[in-house]
């Protein structure tokens, strides 16, 4: 049991304040008045003058991308879209072992953790390294003390037999772990391998977690093969159908797709920052519905940045005020919550060390969210009920002995996609 004391309680979906002493016990929280709780807890934090309300959840992440950073140009500059993907991610991917996978992980976990994120929705790639490769992932998040909902991005772009291993590492996972079922994009794969996936998310009762129109050459080459739109190719698969399927980016879609997405009870991640850095197009919500969440597409793990990023660049291209970007960065709980997947309990706080030069109320705290909250301000962490932040330090593992490991390994890597390994 923890007790934070003196607390400034936000109520993340009302956002009502309170001021009150909380005791985190059993999957839940107890409100008590401010400074009179004497019972029994494991730890106490006093939390006098601090914010606290629930944490965070990333819509959509890749955590096999934590060795990217740093690392060289690739051999050739790329000069699209495609090439970004040929030259860099699918290079990085097939360099992956499963040491490098687990420690991805671990430090895309303390990443998440540090930022105020208790759960990740996260899409992997390992193509020379799938089989075991999502229960590994799933072990280092929880070493950390998150949770999680993962898939295997499903590919044919190498092939037959790779396709066949990540169509078993799903089928394998989803009997022991809530999950999804991953795929890469609509222009690497396949009617057969998309056929194979829809039978998965049947046999699971799960939903799919794809890529969508992120660039228009997923609309070109879907023009050119199949005759029809991305969205008309999923929903013919009955992707659409499920309020577990989450479509991700969706930037360059006709009226009618997004009507069809609009219509239907499945999510879409935004991951603004990520657009911008690859340079694909600009995010617009239109008639999209209100099954939007924000996610990072593996560019950081702060969720509070990709709000923020979708906020002001969403001025020129997708308007919205301080409350209508909060609501999208605490949509994801909605969708955990809408399609029964367990780890975001009451017990998942932060408590923010936000000394703020103007009140706060229930009325302005969208725009304390956008203009003032960071990062910076994340003091503790609790999930599942367990401090896994105390002061802004991971309590659940060694950071140093892990951020040493990591580094050797993404030496190894980048020698890996030079050809030297």
């Amino acid at each position: 049991m923890i007790l934070l004391s003196d607390a400034t309680y936000i109520d993340y979906q009302t956002l009502e304040i309170k001021n009150c002493d909380i005791l985190v016990t059993n999957g839940n929280i107890e409100f008590h008045p401010p400074k009179t709780y004497r019972g029994n807890a494991t730890e106490t934090i006093n939390c006098s003058g601090k914010l606290v309300t629930h944490s965070f959840i990333v819509g959509h992440h890749h955590a096999y991308s934590a060795l990217a950073r740093g690392m060289g140009a690739p051999k050739k500059s790329p000069e699209n879209f495609y090439e970004i993907l040929k030259y860099i991610w699918w290079t990085l991917d097939k360099c992956l072992t499963t040491e490098m996978v687990e420690y991805s992980g671990l430090v895309t976990a303390m990443a998440c953790a540090k930022a105020g994120a208790t759960f990740v929705i996260d899409h992997h790639a390992s193509p020379y390294a799938v089989k075991g490769s999502l229960e590994t992932l799933a072990k280092a998040f929880e070493r950390v003390g998150l949770s999680h909902l993962l898939c295997y991005e499903i590919s044919d772009r190498d092939g037959d037999e790779i396709a066949q291993q990540g169509l078993e590492e799903t089928d394998s996972y989803l009997k022991n772990y809530q999950g999804l079922v991953g795929l890469h994009a609509s222009f690497t794969l396949s009617d057969k391998t998309l056929q194979a996936a829809a039978d998965l998310t049947q046999k699971y009762n799960s939903g799919v977690h794809i890529h969508v129109a992120e660039d228009k050459y997923d609309q070109q080459h879907c023009h050119e093969t199949y005759g029809k739109t991305v969205v008309e190719r999923l929903s013919d698969f009955n992707f659409l159908n499920s309020s577990k399927s989450i479509l991700v980016h969706c930037l360059h879609l006709s009226e009618k797709e997004r009507n069809l997405i609009g219509q239907s009870p499945c999510w879409v991640a935004q991951n603004t920052d990520s657009n911008l850095n690859n340079n694909v197009g600009y995010f617009s919500s239109k008639n999209l519905g209100e099954n939007i969440m924000l996610g990072t597409d593996g560019m950081h793990s702060d969720m509070l940045q990709s709000m923020k990023s979708a906020y002001f660049v969403g001025q020129n291209f997708d308007p919205m005020s301080p409350a209508q970007a909060y609501k999208r960065l605490r949509n994801a709980h909605h969708y955990i919550a809408q399609n029964g997947f367990s780890g975001d309990g009451p017990d998942n706080l932060v408590v923010l060390d936000y000394d703020s030069p103007t009140p706060v109320n229930a009325e302005n705290i969208p725009g304390h969210f956008i203009y003032g909250i960071n990062q910076s301000h994340i003091e503790h962490v609790i999930s599942n009920g367990k401090l896994i932040v105390k002061s802004r330090a991971i309590t659940t593992v060694d950071q140093e002995i892990i951020l040493k490991e990591s580094q050797k390994l993404a030496l190894e890597l980048w020698k890996r996609m030079r050809g030297e390994g």
